[in-house]
């Protein structure tokens, strides 16, 4: 048996295969398809500080090796999760990482505060791909100063793991990762989606409600497996890799390229399995080549 534990930050994981969030609900809709605690973690749906109804529909469309999503992160708020979905989701032996969201830094800051009294719960992964309400919408992912801002407020208010989720949607990657790692990040997720769009040329309309939205799956694995090897070679703290990974073959070129775990999106989409498919591929990969451990072929890239 190889050894596929993982350090991420304060965070120790059984394996390295993760769920992404907003892609996995709260993982019960998951439980008639595979056994969740065989899972490294799962990254639940974002959570908000008040209940969001989300963006009108459609906000969903597919594209070519990929897909576009603008739900508008769609919960009903952190005093439900609490007290609703807290309480039925650690009976799984897994890491449950609770994605945080806000539309300010206060919000970012309620959040986090709640959760870190959640003694079953040992991280957050802060999405700062959220529109700045008093800053015009400015996104807080693509303005540095906000990323750091945002991040040492909640590193104050939060004391467990802190993971930050990284927008793909900048011209340096690097930068952004450099700068949240100095201001308390505990490790680093990416990518986020990237920002696209689709339209209807019959009725000349956009396919979302919103026009533009996120754009995920395969389409984006190549963006995303640059910038983790580029961040991976410039922090010191663990990366986690997601972006268009669909199999075993996709999440260890991750590994490769220096990512110290994955999340798994998209694909659960299409099928609701892929997650252990992927997580015994992996170990199958590792014993055929004669590796003893999942931190033999973690920025193993030869280049």
């Amino acid at each position: 048996m190889v050894n596929l534990n993982v350090d991420i930050g304060k965070l120790t994981l059984k394996n390295p295969v993760m769920t992404a969030s907003g892609t996995f609900g709260f993982g019960q809709e998951y439980e008639d398809f595979i056994d969740i605690s065989r899972l490294g973690g799962i990254l639940v749906k974002g959570i908000t500080g008040k209940e969001r109804q989300g963006n009108p529909y459609p906000r969903m469309a597919e594209t070519p090796s990929g897909m576009l999503n603008a739900v508008g992160l769609q919960n009903k708020g952190i005093d439900y999760f609490v007290d609703h979905i807290y309480p039925e989701i650690t009976k799984y032996d897994t890491e449950i990482i609770v994605n945080v969201n806000g539309g300010t830094i206060e919000e970012y800051i309620e959040v986090a505060s709640k959760v870190d009294k959640l003694d079953k719960i040992h991280a957050i992964e802060l999405n700062i791909s959220c529109p700045n309400v008093k800053q015009g919408g400015m996104v807080f992912g693509t303005h540095c100063p906000s990323a750091i801002a945002v991040t040492k407020a909640v590193r104050e208010a939060y004391s467990k793991s802190l993971m930050v989720k990284l927008s793909p949607n900048v011209t340096s990657i690097v930068e952004f990762a450099l700068a949240v790692e100095e201001a308390g990040a505990d490790s680093i997720s990416l990518i986020n989606t990237l920002l696209g769009m689709a339209i209807d040329a019959k009725t000349r309309k956009p396919r979302l409600s919103t026009v533009t939205g996120g754009l995920s799956g395969p389409a984006v694995k190549p963006v995303a497996l640059r910038m983790v090897w580029q961040v991976a070679k410039a922090v010191k703290i663990p990366v986690i890799g997601m972006g268009g990974i669909m199999n075993a073959g996709d999440a260890i070129e991750f590994f490769l390229a220096g990512a110290s775990a994955v999340q798994i999106g998209t694909a659960n989409f299409i099928n609701p399995a892929v997650t252990i498919e992927i997580l015994e591929g992996i170990e199958r990969y590792l014993e055929s080549n004669g590796y003893d451990s999942i931190q033999d072929i973690i920025g193993a890239l030869e280049c």
